[in-house]
C-alpha cells in the first residue's frame, strides 16, 4: 500500500480563482473530519472546501472512500480528486481543495482539471512511501551470544529495532510477513536452535 510522506499544501490559480490543497495522512474517519473541520476553519472566505479521502487495505476490501462536492457541480471536484488518489493507489489520506472563486466561470472540464490538478501538484510535492505490514519478533539470548548476534542482525536484511539488556538479551526485529520463517531459520542456525524468534504482533513500516 502507499501513502503520502508527509502532509502538505499547495496552491494554484486558474483564471483568478484560487485553488489551495492539503493533504494529510489519516488512520480513520475521525482524523479526516478533524482535517476537513481545521481547513475550513482555516479559510473561511472560501467558497467550497471539496473533499476526497481513501482509508484501509485496497488489497483486503476493507477500503474506505468517499468524497463531497461542497456545492460545486456534480462529479466536478470531490470525485475527480477521490480518482487521482485511487490511481496513485494512495490510501490513509484525505485531501481538501479550497476554492476561492475568481469571477470566471470554468465550466465543468475546467472544474475537473483545476480541483484534480492542484491535488496531483500537492501529491508530487509531498512525495509518497509504502506501506508494508511487518511482524515484530523478540530473539533473546544469554550476553556470550549476544555480541555475534547484534552484530549478524546489523548486516542482515532485517530491521534491528530495539536491544534490551537485563539478566539476557533481547533484540526486537522488525521482519517482512513474507519472511518469518526464513528469519526463525536464520535464527536457529546462528544461535544453534537454543534461541527462537517469538511473534508479539503486526507492525507497519513506511518505506521508500
Amino acid at each position: 500500500m502507499r501513502v503520502i510522506a508527509r502532509d502538505g499544501e499547495h496552491e494554484i490559480e486558474i483564471h483568478r480563482s484560487r485553488f489551495r490543497c492539503v493533504v494529510a495522512r489519516i488512520g480513520d474517519l475521525e482524523a479526516a473530519s478533524a482535517t476537513i473541520a481545521r481547513v475550513r476553519k482555516a479559510g473561511p472566505g472560501a467558497h467550497h472546501h471539496c473533499t476526497a479521502l481513501r482509508i484501509g487495505d485496497p488489497d483486503s476490501g476493507m477500503l474506505i472512500a468517499r468524497s463531497n462536492d461542497d456545492g460545486e457541480p456534480g462529479g466536478t471536484a470531490g470525485v475527480p480528486m477521490l480518482e487521482v488518489l485511487a490511481r496513485r493507489e494512495l490510501t490513509d489520506v484525505v485531501a481538501v481543495v479550497s476554492r476561492w472563486f475568481g469571477g470566471i466561470k470554468l465550466g465543468a472540464g475546467g472544474l475537473v482539471r483545476a480541483y484534480s490538478g492542484a491535488l496531483a501538484e500537492t501529491l508530487d510535492l509531498v512525495g509518497q512511501l509504502r506501506r508494508v505490514r511487518h511482524r515484530e519478533l523478540l530473539v533473546t539470548v544469554p550476553h556470550d551470544r549476544a555480541g555475534r548476534l547484534g552484530h549478524d542482525l546489523r548486516n542482515s536484511p532485517y530491521l534491528l529495532r530495539e536491544v534490551e539488556y537485563g539478566a539476557d538479551v533481547t533484540f526486537t526485529v522488525a521482519v517482512a510477513d513474507a519472511d518469518v520463517d526464513a528469519f526463525e531459520h536464520w535464527v536457529a542456525e546462528r544461535c544453534g536452535g537454543e534461541a527462537e524468534a517469538v511473534d508479539t504482533g503486526p507492525l507497519d513500516l513506511y518505506l521508500p
